[in-house]
């Protein structure tokens, strides 16, 4: 595989780099449909001679994927239903099916899969997942789709391919140190140093979520899930009523009950990315997640929180910043992924 001319596999610190061309918006993080008029006739007759690869994003709730060449520009894109309660071999399937309607269409180089579920990388297997998808452990989507389509397959965390993401071309890029935190349903997280995902000794390294804080943990009191409970019982109505875009927009209307959930998860907030500051010792925080998009109400909150729980020495050097890539990060950071794995192993094969 040529090597990527934005990837600085040599240095001594490994950082990832993008030249100017691929950080301007227009041309990496605008969604380039080749029918949809953002590739101009030149840009298009460049990307038909670049190398294509299929990318898969795979959530609880929906699957995203794409084209994206050599260069990181996604050229299509699509989604569907993860459709999770049917279970692991449903969701292998899906994707072995998105991938055989792109062979059908493009000569692809190779398969790249973000996933939820906890990823042996070497493997592409799932070694730990959620009951939200069962029979998710054991799933190896590298052994299957390799041997289907002939081509290379990588597999990683979905956390840490938006950590990843984010690093190489997005709010984190040029740190050293990065520290990326998805709040949803739950919290995920995701350690990138020196340009490299951290994985830890048995590839579980940042599953914050789970850590006790409060006599609890840090997803139950800190995700977006929080807020619909707490604004459902202080009103006395049902959850389905409420959303997290509701209430924001009734928060922004003064709400007293909903800027009080706002702000009580924001505090959650701080003392959970506090902690694990103090442990690695972040350059930069990135937050991700729907309800990231809501930056301006949010970003003034979790700083003060943050402040509060981390002594000034270490908040004042530490950085809080929220996703660029958002929907995007899943496929970008799978790509990345792969690209790392693809040149590792060649390096390996030419020390031999």
């Amino acid at each position: 595989m040529k090597s990527l001319p934005w990837v600085n596999y040599n240095s001594g610190l490994s950082l990832l780099d993008l030249p100017e061309r691929l950080r301007k918006k227009e041309n990496h993080t605008i969604i380039k449909k080749r029918t949809g008029g953002f590739l101009s006739k030149s840009q298009e007759e460049e990307c038909s001679d670049m190398k294509k690869y299929v990318s898969i994003d795979i959530g609880g709730t929906a699957i995203k994927y794409g084209i994206i060449n050599e260069n990181g520009e996604i050229l299509s894109r699509g989604e569907r239903k993860t459709e999770s309660y049917k279970g692991g071999p449903s969701i292998l399937k899906k994707a072995s099916e998105i991938t055989e309607i792109f062979m059908k269409k493009e000569e692809i180089s190779g398969i790249c899969i973000s996933t939820a579920g906890m990823v042996d990388t070497k493997k592409g297997e799932i070694f730990h997942s959620a009951p939200l998808i069962p029979n998710y452990t054991g799933i190896n989507f590298k052994k299957t789709l390799e041997a289907k389509f002939h081509v290379p397959c990588e597999v990683e965390n979905d956390v840490n391919c938006a950590g990843l993401a984010e690093a190489v071309s997005g709010a984190a890029m040029g740190s050293r140190v990065s520290l990326m935190l998805t709040i949803g349903t739950g919290i995920g997280g995701s350690i990138v140093v020196d340009g490299e995902v951290f994985h830890g000794f048995s590839g579980s390294a940042c599953e914050v979520g789970y850590m006790h804080m409060l006599g609890s943990d840090f997803q139950t009191l800190g995700a977006a899930s929080i807020l619909t409970r707490k604004v459902a019982e202080w009103k006395n109505e049902q959850e389905e009523v409420w959303n997290g875009y509701h209430i924001f927009e009734e928060a922004k209307k003064g709400d007293e009950l909903c800027i009080r959930a706002i702000d009580e998860m924001c505090d959650v907030l701080g003392l959970g990315i506090s902690n694990i500051c103090y442990v690695i010792n972040p350059e930069v925080v990135v937050l991700g997640g729907g309800i990231m998009a809501q930056e301006e109400f949010l970003k003034k909150r979790i700083e003060t929180a943050v402040e509060k729980y981390l002594i000034p020495s270490i908040a004042c050097r530490t950085r809080i910043a929220f996703a660029k890539h958002r929907n995007d990060a899943g496929m970008l950071g799978a790509f990345y992924h792969f690209c790392r794995c693809r040149e590792g192993k060649k390096q390996e094969k030419d020390t031999r």
